[in-house]
């Protein structure tokens, strides 16, 4: 599998692989897998192709034609050039046209009634589907085929692969180049226990990675993708069981309740009881952190479901055991918000020194990179010297100089904003592994959690405290229906008139400079997305006229967006034109409304974190999704789909289902290309369980795998020492 692709495939072919699709050995190849398979009477759906998307179309020849022009030549008149364009359709009614510049010969091969594969970007001309001279493979053996009788032939099976490709190599292509290797290949040793294999029905490694490239069946096809997906499974299962058995063994400080302490000085004065939720996931923190081995625990919840109220009690419980604890947040509009938050719930507690101090008063401190030289030293001090009880920071928290006295607990909010190396540089600035609490807000599926979080233990708050207002959320289809944007800013000042406040949300900031952003429209001239420093003057000037309008993003100095939220909490301003930086934290109960413009721009888990801003107080919350997307587009369906419901945990099985798997596990996070090639944690629940069952039976007989060698190297392959670092912790 190491084999370098050149001494098999060739110089040219292998270099177009590697330098096209980052395939550089046999290994690389045999496991690029096929993206789909098409069948003869099963075609693609043309209707379904988006814009600007790489894609490969199964259909057929329905008309050709050609016409000459005369091209031009600057200021005068060149030659005479000529356009070949055929129209492809399939079953489904869905049609998109071919066109080719100054190549005759096109209109003899692209004969009516011919099937074929067409690969190449779409987009749209005269308000049709078009692919500018695509590559094409046609499927009957003739005159003119595009890659000669050989390629033809690959692909005249009855099922037939389709990967994913590039510009520079299209699916035929890399399916030739897989054939010679298959053709070369010695079988494929087998490393997962017979005894396994035969329990779980699976199939043999070597027949499943030539079946999936090459199936003579449906069944066939099926067994090897059941089999390639299990390895996967079966090794992230695997590493993180591993990982949470070794982990199992670290030393860590317990960090037992007191009876007597600030937590029950806090609990007695709080002004509302906890919730059911709440208090079992107290129970179950408080244990953990008792412990003499670190506590590693997700704690996930509905926007507004009381997570920080029991990170609070954590750390309290931290601080009465003589540790301190800090609160890692992934925004310094965040960290404020947090900082304001605990002073106020805790007020006296949190004033040691002071006058006003409660008898078993703690301080707390804030560090963020904008803090001033003056004030930055004496934060530091107070964090080296052990008299902050509670941090809160940003990366800040993590600079060289930032020592802790005796650092008891982690508690990262919203952990997938944190790349794995500023956790550990945080973890690594205790004398012993810290307990950890790692909390978000995005509803995450009970396989991902399996999976992603497979060594961490779980709680969930799904109960809502009470006082918690509903949410109606609507699609405002402004292409369709003009008029209800202009009842939607109508709504907006009625709002304001009842005293409330409200947020608008855009993409982009609108400093092209600062953002990097490419702005040019797309061949369907999609115009690029709104921004806050375009729509905020709009505004003020137009339908909101006469409003107070503030404007925050993440290009603000740490002080002017302070200084702006605290505006916003105050009541001085009337509506916050902002970007997602408002994403998550940010609490001003009076805040009733929310529009999002361009909403199809946004993911369903960042819409749903956005209107968890709204309906925070008494008042019921409004959110508005404005979008130019039509009706029956997969982005106007996904705004349908956030509209409908307020429950986050069936959103975000939507968000799983759209968004490639890589993502959901972090791959870009961990800079890596994604290991899971097949397996869906949102299809594959029961394999990915049943995997689980087997990792943690085959670890406890085994735990360093010593009697798999050849299980542990496949390991190694399938997910590298960085990427299980990455999944250790979450």
């Amino acid at each position: 599998m190491a084999t370098p692709l050149q001494k098999v495939v060739g110089g040219n072919g292998a270099k177009l692989l590697g330098e096209s699709l980052d395939l550089h050995t046999v290994g690389d190849l045999v496991y690029h897998f096929p993206r789909r398979y098409e069948e003869r009477g099963e075609h693609t759906d043309i209707r379904s192709l988006e814009i600007d998307t790489e894609v490969t179309v199964f259909g057929q020849v329905k008309r050709v034609s050609s016409r000459s022009f005369m091209q031009q030549r600057g200021a005068t008149k060149g030659k005479r050039g000529s356009l070949v364009e055929a129209v492809i359709g399939d079953d489904s009614g869905g049609e998109i046209s071919v066109t080719f510049f100054n190549q005759p010969w096109r209109e003899n091969q692209l004969r009516p009634g011919r099937w074929g594969l067409f690969s190449g970007k779409v987009g749209r001309f005269n308000n049709k589907l078009q692919l500018n001279q695509p590559d094409y493979l046609l499927l009957a053996a003739g005159e003119g085929a595009a890659e000669g009788e050989e390629a033809v032939e690959e692909f005249a099976g009855a099922i037939i692969p389709v990967y994913p490709a590039s510009a520079k190599v299209p699916t035929w292509r890399i399916a030739a180049a897989v054939r010679t290797v298959l053709d070369v290949l010695p079988p494929a040793t087998d490393p997962v226990p017979a005894t396994i294999r035969a329990k779980r029905k699976l199939s043999a490694l070597d027949k499943a990675l030539r079946d999936i490239h090459r199936p003579e069946s449906q069944q066939a096809l099926h067994f090897a993708r059941r089999r390639l997906k299990w390895d996967e499974a079966f090794a992230l299962q695997l590493t993180l069981v591993q990982r949470k058995i070794r982990a199992a063994d670290w030393p860590a400080t317990p960090r037992p309740r007191r009876p007597d302490g600030l937590l029950a000085a806090f609990d007695a004065g709080l002004p509302y009881e906890l919730t059911r939720g709440q208090h079992d996931v107290g129970e179950e923190i408080a244990a953990g952190l008792s412990r003499p081995h670190p506590m590693h625990r997700l704690l996930q919840g509905e926007v507004g479901s009381g997570k920080t109220l029991c990170a609070l009690r954590a750390m309290l419980q931290v601080v009465d055991a003589g540790g301190q604890a800090a609160m890692l947040a992934p925004t310094e509009v965040l960290a404020a918000q947090h900082y304001r938050n605990v002073l106020d719930l805790l007020g006296g507690m949190a004033r040691a020194g002071e006058l006003d101090a409660a008898p078993e008063a703690t301080r707390v401190a804030l560090l963020t990179g904008s803090l001033g030289a003056v004030a930055r030293r004496r934060v530091v001090e107070e964090i080296r010297g052990g008299t902050a009880g509670i941090v809160v920071g940003t990366h800040a928290l993590l600079y060289e100089g930032v020592d802790f006295a005796d650092l008891g607990l982690i508690v990262v909010d919203e952990q997938h904003r944190f790349g794995v190396e500023q956790r550990d540089a945080l973890r690594a600035k205790a004398e012993q592994p810290p307990h950890v609490l790692v909390m978000t807000a995005t509803p995450i599926p009970r396989t991902v959690a399996m999976t992603v979080f497979g060594d961490l233990e779980t709680s969930v708050l799904s109960q809502l405290p009470k006082g918690r207002s509903p949410i109606a959320s609507h699609v405002v289809p402004v292409t369709e229906k003009p008029a209800f944007l202009d009842r939607a800013w109508r709504r907006l000042r009625e709002e304001v008139a009842a005293g409330h406040q409200a947020y608008i949300v855009c993409p982009r900031i609108g400093d092209t400079k600062s953002e990097g952003e490419d702005l040019a429209g797309g061949d369907d001239g999609r115009r690029p997305p709104v921004a806050v420093l375009d729509v905020a003057p709009e505004l003020a000037d137009g339908p909101l006229h006469g409003l107070r309008i503030g404007v925050l993003h993440g290009k603000l100095p740490a002080d002017e967006k302070d200084a702006v939220m605290r505006s916003f909490a105050a009541g001085d301003l009337d509506v916050l034109v902002a970007t997602t930086v408002i994403e998550v934290g940010v609490d001003v109960p009076n805040s009733t409304m929310m529009m999002i413009l361009d909403a199809d721009r946004f993911g369903v888990s960042q819409l749903h974190q956005l209107r968890g801003r709204v309906g925070r107080g008494s008042a019921p919350g409004l959110c508005l999704l404005v979008t130019e997307a039509g009706e029956g587009t997969p982005a106007r369906a996904r705004l349908d789909a956030v509209a409908s419901t307020t429950d986050g945990f069936k959103l975000a099985e939507l968000d799983l289902e759209q968004r490639r798997e890589g993502d959901v596990l972090g791959a870009a996070q961990s800079g890596h290309r994604s290991h899971l090639r097949l397996l869906s944690l949102q299809r594959d629940a029961e394999l990915i369980g049943e995997a689980r069952v087997e990792a943690i039976e085959l670890l406890e007989e085994d735990p360093e795998l010593e009697r798999y060698p050849g299980l542990a190297a496949t390991i190694a392959q399938l997910v590298d020492e960085e990427r299980a670092e990455y999944l250790e912790k979450g």
